[in-house]
């Protein structure tokens, strides 16, 4: 493994075509930057739309009525069925089925109307494409986290008189956090990700950004090197900050935390060692006399 590391970095830094000197000309130009923040704001947001979807979506899967179940299972079978970049496609050319949105009356006098292109331009467009696609995969997360926790946990609850809706925010939403969490994280990264499809539409985030330089400067493999270091940055990010709330949510399942990285190393410069573990049956043990016994 350490020889593959090492002819790895070796053709990084010898290999010409990479053009180190190009990358850290551009690497802070203001285009890249700013589709940088584009893609941030981009991530955020729809992950905001897919959390709050899904677990609303979630819900009404688990619901006892009919009408609410069947229509959360018709909008995760949609929306998980169909991929993402077309959902973007259709939410960008909304306008040519649509040429303008109104509310009123039905079949009756509309009371306000707006083109559909200045209600959702791009970077609605954007967003509502890839928050909606990601509620429908949220919804399974939550749905299965709600689904980890004890039934007794729910009777315990209506049994103290708690109502259903306090007993999901009280006792069932927090106990199912450590199973939610995991793969929320991943789906945070994923999103980050995913938002470079919208370059597609025509959208300038980080990749689209990077695309413009190129085709201005004909540097091609710079500008993916400059977006690949970005993204690597973003989702180094972001799995420290998911490895600390996973952290915290464990607490309540286990009663003694494994060391962080960071403990780990100040310990290593520190010239800790490990505490021993304790004896078991079998073991020796030498006794104040020199003997031993088992």
């Amino acid at each position: 493994m350490l020889l593959l590391a090492a002819m790895l970095v070796h053709a990084l830094v010898t290999n010409s075509q990479f053009q180190w000197d190009v990358v850290g000309k551009y690497f802070f130009d203001s285009t890249i930057t700013h589709g940088m923040l584009v893609t941030l704001e981009l991530t955020a947001l729809a992950m905001v739309i897919g959390v709050v979807g899904g677990t609303l979506l979630a819900i009404m899967r688990l619901s006892a009525n009919p009408v609410l179940s069947t229509t959360a299972w018709f909008y995760i079978w949609v929306f998980r069925g169909t991929p993402v970049l077309v959902q973007l496609f259709i939410w960008n050319y909304l306008g040519t089925l649509w040429a303008n949105i109104g509310f009123g009356i039905p079949f009756g006098p509309v009371f306000w109307s707006e083109p559909t292109n200045k209600l959702i331009p791009l970077f609605v467009a954007a967003l509502l494409g890839l928050g909606l696609n990601e509620a429908a995969y949220m919804a399974e997360i939550v749905r299965s986290g709600i689904q980890s926790v004890p039934v007794g946990q729910t009777e315990a609850a209506h049994a103290l008189g708690m109502s259903q809706s306090r007993t999901m925010r009280r006792i069932i939403l927090p106990q199912a956090m450590r199973v939610i969490i995991p793969p929320t994280g991943n789906e945070t990264i994923s999103m980050l990700k995913t938002t470079s499809l919208v370059s597609a539409i025509s959208l300038e985030e980080l990749f689209r950004a990077s695309q413009n330089i190129s085709s201005r400067t004909f540097q091609i493999i710079p500008m993916l090197m400059i977006a690949s270091i970005w993204y690597l940055a973003m989702t180094s990010i972001l799995t420290v900050v998911q490895y600390y709330i996973e952290r915290h949510y464990a607490r309540g399942a286990n009663r003694v935390l494994p060391p962080t990285p960071l403990q780990r190393l100040r310990g290593l410069f520190a010239g800790r060692r490990p505490a021993p573990a304790p004896a078991t049956q079998g073991d020796v043990v030498t006794g104040a006399d020199g003997g031993g016994h088992l």
